[in-house]
C-alpha cells in the first residue's frame, strides 16, 4: 500500500493496523477541549442509551455529546467544544456519545492502535503515527455517512489529509485547510443547528489547526472504549 486509505464507517470493521479516526465537527474537537479543560479519561459509546446507563453506573462521569447534532436530555454537555472549554473539568472522567465520531470509533476496535483527531491536534497525531512503527495509517472519514449521500464528510477528509501531509513533512497548508473546513457544507449545517444544540463559536474552535501539543489515543478496557490524552 502507497497510499493511505480514507474509509467510511461501514469499511472499516476488522481493519487492523494504524487507525485514525478523525471527526472535526465536532466530537474529537470538543474532547480535545475536554481534556485541555482538565478531564482525566473520556470512554466512547455507540449508543444514547449505553451513554446513559455508563453514567448511571458510575456516580461522577459526565456526559458530553449529541444525536443528529442536537443535544441530549439527560446529558451534561452537548457536542460543543467552546461549551467544554468554559467547564471546569479537573480530574473528572466523561462519557461521550455522538453521531459520527463515536460510533466510528466502535466500528475500528480491530486496530491495533487507535487515534482520535481533528485540526486542533493534527500535528500531534501524525508524529504518534509516525513514532508507532506500524506503517501507513488508515483514516476513519467518521462523517462520511454510506445512507446519507449529502454527508460525505468533506470537512473530516480535509482533515485527514492534513494530517497525513503532518505524517509525511509536506507544507501543511493549514490556513487553507482551515477556511475549507470552516466554509464546508458540515460546518453550515452544524451552525444552522441553533443555538440550543451549537455554539456560533464552535466552528472557530475547530479550525484553530494545532492548537494541542496532545494525542488523543483509544485503550479496551474491561469498562469500555477509553480514549486518554497525552502530550
Amino acid at each position: 500500500m502507497t497510499e493511505p486509505r480514507y474509509l467510511r464507517r461501514d469499511e472499516v470493521e476488522g481493519i487492523t493496523g494504524a487507525i485514525v479516526a478523525v471527526d472535526v465537527l465536532r466530537a474529537f474537537t470538543t474532547s480535545a477541549y475536554a481534556f485541555a479543560a482538565g478531564a482525566s479519561h473520556i470512554f466512547l459509546c455507540a449508543d444514547v442509551d449505553e451513554a446513559l446507563a455508563f453514567k448511571a453506573a458510575n456516580p461522577g462521569v459526565v456526559a458530553m455529546g449529541e444525536d443528529r447534532g442536537r443535544r441530549i436530555h439527560g446529558f451534561d454537555f452537548s457536542n460543543s467544544p467552546v461549551e467544554v472549554s468554559k467547564a471546569d473539568l479537573d480530574g473528572v472522567t466523561l462519557v461521550q456519545r455522538t453521531s459520527a465520531g463515536t460510533r466510528g470509533v466502535v466500528a475500528a476496535r480491530a486496530a491495533t492502535r487507535l487515534w482520535c483527531a481533528g485540526l486542533v491536534n493534527a500535528s500531534a497525531t501524525a508524529a504518534a503515527v509516525g513514532a508507532s512503527g506500524l506503517g501507513m495509517p488508515t483514516y476513519l472519514v467518521t462523517g462520511d455517512f454510506p445512507d446519507h449521500p449529502g454527508r460525505s464528510g468533506h470537512d473530516d477528509r480535509l482533515t485527514a489529509q492534513l494530517i497525513e501531509r503532518a505524517r509525511t513533512g509536506a507544507p501543511l497548508e493549514a490556513e487553507l485547510t482551515a477556511q475549507m473546513v470552516a466554509s464546508s457544507d458540515e460546518a453550515a449545517r452544524t451552525l444552522a443547528l441553533g443555538g440550543d444544540h451549537v455554539d456560533p463559536e464552535d466552528v472557530a474552535y475547530a479550525t484553530r489547526v494545532d492548537l494541542f501539543d496532545f494525542v488523543m489515543e483509544v485503550d479496551r478496557t474491561a469498562d469500555g472504549l477509553r480514549l486518554g490524552a497525552v502530550s
